[in-house]
């Protein structure tokens, strides 16, 4: 076991940031305890297979409806690690070191500056890759249960992240960035802000680019029969087809076929209504050349190639960002 303890400046470090290390333990202990007593309490409810072979809650599942209540939450909190990491990397870690002067005593033991950089940020890494694998493995443990059901699909926010490994390069880049960040600032709380906002608009921007990555799936069909997509598929868009192979959204042709309905206490369940309503539906369609509908997909099958795609493009961003914060680190400390 003594191989295994840090030595020299990563010692250090884990000397001097200990309670936030033993912070993270007892938040890994605490919501694996919550998590297992949820699903403790909920199996005690069985479910009610149907004819068909599926399944729904039992009666009464109260249980149930807080689990996936806490996993909704549980979603959130673990996006939260990529700023929350890249904040304290940052902050607490690298920038108050330059803000209070304390990185000289470091530098006064015949210790290089790359060598006292590389040793806390190969010691936050390591922390942070470690506590969001345990974190991982609790959501999967309560996300097993809820999973399939919205909005717990293997391609929504959360559990897409945590689902797969891009979470760990997120919080990779998340330390590279805060890295650089508290070298070029050196100003605590306003570093840890900056690199907050810098990880957060990553995290929004390959949250809307990451479905691009791969090309999507197309099933099409006359209109009228809803479309469905193979097996387990993540639905992109919908609309319909044009004679000139355009495509067009569907709802021009709803909300047509809504305005044309008189508001005057009509119910769609009346004969009329549905009439006037499907006559200007009908009418629009011809209207624009309809020939069709399209329905875009991505299959699971996409799910693993978008994960090594989006984690690529992250710790290609961690590379960049910690060659570039040895190089100021060079430049300021010779």
């Amino acid at each position: 076991m003594s191989t295994l303890a840090p030595k020299g400046l990563a010692w250090v470090t884990v000397r001097q940031f200990r309670r936030t290390l033993w912070a993270a333990a007892a938040l890994v202990g605490l919501a694996l305890a919550g998590t297992v007593a949820l699903r403790v309490w909920d199996a005690r409810t069985p479910d009610r297979w149907m004819e068909d072979g599926s399944w729904v809650r039992g009666d009464d599942n109260l249980a149930y409806e807080v689990l996936r209540l806490a996993m909704e939450y549980a979603a959130v909190y673990l996006l939260l690690l990529v700023p929350v990491t890249g904040a304290f990397v940052a902050g607490p870690l690298v920038a108050r070191e330059f803000e209070t002067g304390t990185y000289r005593l470091s530098l006064t033991q015949s210790v290089a500056p790359a060598a006292w950089l590389r040793a806390k940020v190969l010691t936050a890494g390591v922390a942070a890759v470690v506590t969001t694998l345990a974190l991982m493995g609790v959501f999967r443990i309560g996300w097993s249960r809820v999973s399939g059901t919205y909005p717990f699909a293997w391609g929504d926010r959360g559990p897409y992240e945590a689902g797969g490994v891009v979470l760990l390069a997120y919080v990779v880049a998340a330390v590279g960035v805060g890295t650089l960040v508290g070298l070029l600032v050196r100003r605590t709380l306003l570093a840890m802000a900056a690199t907050g906002l810098v990880m957060g608009v990553v995290l929004m921007v390959l949250g809307a680019l990451r479905w691009s990555f791969m090309p999507v799936l197309t099933v099409t069909g006359p209109v009228g029969p809803t479309l469905e997509t193979p097996g387990n598929a993540l639905t992109m868009r919908t609309g319909m087809t044009t004679r000139s192979g355009g495509r067009m959204d569907d709802a021009v042709c709803w909300d047509r076929a809504a305005a044309a309905v008189p508001d005057d206490g009509w119910m769609p369940s009346d004969e009329a209504w549905n009439n006037t309503w499907n006559k200007a539906y009908d009418s629009c369609l011809t209207d624009h050349g309809v020939t069709g509908q399209y329905l875009d997909y991505h299959p699971y099958s996409h799910y693993w190639p978008t994960q090594l795609i989006e984690s690529g493009i992250l710790l290609a961003l961690a590379a960049v960002a910690l060659l570039a914060a040895f190089r100021v680190l060079r430049a300021r400390l010779p």
